[in-house]
């Protein structure tokens, strides 16, 4: 059994084929999809795919860091967050975290002070509704340690996503709660350094493997569409690098994230 963690199956990528992509999830294996949220434009698709598949799909609710950039409306934005946790729309159940929310100084590092607001209010709001955070990270290890470290001893818990830091930050990260680290295509390519980290440093019961579909996808399909069922793949590989079987890699990894998101 797996848990594709973090899989955007109902982006417009899979329009054409979603049924199939679920299909073909389930035949690799998966037996459940967490499905991040991103902003109010994508909401409904995704409230949409838990409806349908409300035994096999579970939906997070958050404001993604990019969608806070040249964004005049990101603090009403937020209000929705807050809203839709307080009351999920019908259909939807229970959020099982608040994410994706993070910080991204990718594109750009004028919005970093409010991708910061927006990334500790909404850690805010997962510790008083008891829930995980997923956290995406990009160009800025250094300001995301120094957000969590003030959240240390306060019980914050949750899965850095699509994981791409140091040692040194798994550490210190490490020191401010109980969090899982979200592994996924990445490992699989060539000088991969998340890698190394699977190998050498990351315990497998500290993670848990996504997609991230349909980007990042993994060796031997990159360059192409990822989709949930390559999660699989990403076992495989964790497997070789901890020198286990697929199979305990698939057990450890699947209760992490049941026990961390709540899932029965």
């Amino acid at each position: 059994m797996l848990i594709d963690t973090h899989s955007h199956l109902y982006d417009e990528a899979f329009d054409e084929d979603r049924l199939l992509a679920i299909k073909r999830a389930k035949e690799a294996g998966v037996v459940r999809l967490l499905l991040p949220a991103i902003d109010a434009e994508s909401d409904e698709r995704m409230f949409a795919m838990v409806r349908e598949h409300n035994d096999y799909a579970v939906a997070m609710m958050g404001l993604h860091p990019t969608s806070v950039n040249d964004n005049p409306d990101w603090q009403r934005e937020l209000e929705r967050v807050e809203r839709y946790l307080a009351e999920p729309p019908l259909g939807i159940g229970r959020f099982c975290a608040v994410g994706e929310i993070g910080l991204d100084l990718y594109w750009s590092s004028d919005f970093a002070e409010q991708q910061r607001c927006a990334f500790e209010r909404q850690i805010e709001l997962a510790l008083s509704y008891d829930l995980p955070i997923v956290v995406h990270t990009r160009n800025a290890w250094e300001e995301m340690c120094e957000s969590v470290e003030k959240y240390a001893g306060r019980g914050l818990r949750g899965v850095f996503h699509a994981f791409s830091g140091e040692e040194q930050h798994y550490h210190r990260l490490m020191a401010c709660g109980d969090f899982l680290f979200g592994i996924g295509g990445t490992v699989t390519y060539k000088k991969s350094k998340v890698a190394e980290l699977v190998e050498r440093v990351i315990p497998l019961e500290r993670i848990v493997l996504e997609t991230d579909c349909p980007y990042l996808t993994p060796v031997p399909h990159r360059g192409e569409r990822n989709e949930s069922a390559y999660v699989a793949i990403v076992c495989d590989k964790v497997a070789a690098l901890k020198g286990v079987s697929a199979a305990e890699v698939a057990s450890v990894t699947t209760a992490s994230a049941e026990r961390m998101f709540g899932l029965k």
